[in-house]
């Protein structure tokens, strides 16, 4: 059972409390701030700098560490002591869907996303990269894309998929309750003050429902004043989907309208791996970049 409870310091770190979430008689570690966890490395006699050391390969140098085991490089004593009082599982997300593209995603909910990039802006120096290297992926929630904007400078993607109400309706359900007017405007008023900002539009494209000429001038005039790249997807069928994927040939040609216009487009086949291709300006597929 996972609870919330007044952490005592071992008797070396002093007096002061600490908010820390536990499961059982263990601290989840992956549930602390990093000035959290410092305070709690500290209080059973380690140095501040075993404690940047522990979240660098909690959460950076491509390592993750998921258990004490797979913390390298760390003094002997202090992964002994690791291994018996912290957790190093994370809170379980279960909610998996399979997104139209046919991968697997988990649902996870916007505003939870957020505070988690938040707290990724407030500490990515201890782990040397960018806020923007962490992108969020939302069909559509508006008002959690605007908190997201206001408090955090994570790259935003949101899945597009349609050009009018009717057709995202059907394709994505988010939009009967934030349809692409309310979405679009609000994209368009938060990034006024957001400076060199572009939110990724992810566009799976679907034979015969969203990939004619039509569409792609529509998605031109609906992304107007929003700083922005699309991302062209080709749709990868799955078992019990209705849908299927346009032919790379119309892909290439809905792309070339977009890029025409101006629009900074990314084309992805679905050829077993995910090379993508930035174009400004139109071109034929043979012409695509390795």
């Amino acid at each position: 059972m996972l609870s919330q409870w007044p952490f005592s310091p071992a008797p070396s770190g002093g007096e002061q409390m600490l908010d820390i979430p536990m499961k059982g008689s263990k601290v989840l570690i992956k549930g602390m701030r990093y000035h959290e966890l410092e305070k709690w490395v500290q209080s059973y006699g380690y140095r501040p700098a075993q404690a940047l050391m522990l979240w660098k390969r909690l959460y950076g140098n491509n390592i993750w560490a998921h258990c004490s085991e797979e913390l390298e490089g760390l003094n002997k004593d202090f992964k002994r002591m690791l291994a018996e009082h912290a957790e190093f599982k994370a809170l379980e997300l279960k909610d998996m869907l399979t997104a139209s593209d046919g991968t697997r995603k988990v649902n996870m909910s916007l505003c939870l996303m957020a505070m988690l990039c938040i707290r990724l802006h407030i500490q990515t120096s201890s782990l040397q990269f960018s806020p923007r290297k962490v992108t969020i992926s939302t069909s559509g929630l508006v008002p959690q894309i605007k908190r997201l904007l206001k408090e955090s400078n994570c790259a935003l993607a949101v899945s597009l998929n349609a050009t009018t109400d009717e057709v995202r309706n059907w394709v994505m359900l988010i939009n009967r309750k934030y349809n692409l007017g309310l979405l679009l405007g609000t994209l368009r008023e938060e990034l006024r003050l957001k400076h060199k900002y572009k939110v990724l539009f992810e566009y799976v494209m679907l034979a015969g429902v969203n990939d004619s000429v039509e569409d792609a001038k529509r998605l031109i005039d609906l992304v107007q004043g929003i700083p922005c790249k699309i991302n062209l997807i080709s749709f990868n069928p799955h078992g019990g989907s209705q849908f299927k994927p346009t032919r790379d040939e119309k892909m290439v040609e809905f792309r070339n309208i977009l890029a025409k216009a101006g629009c900074v487009v990314l084309l992805r086949f679905s050829r077993g791996d995910d090379q993508m291709a930035a174009w400004r300006n139109p071109g034929s597929l043979a012409q695509s970049p390795t």
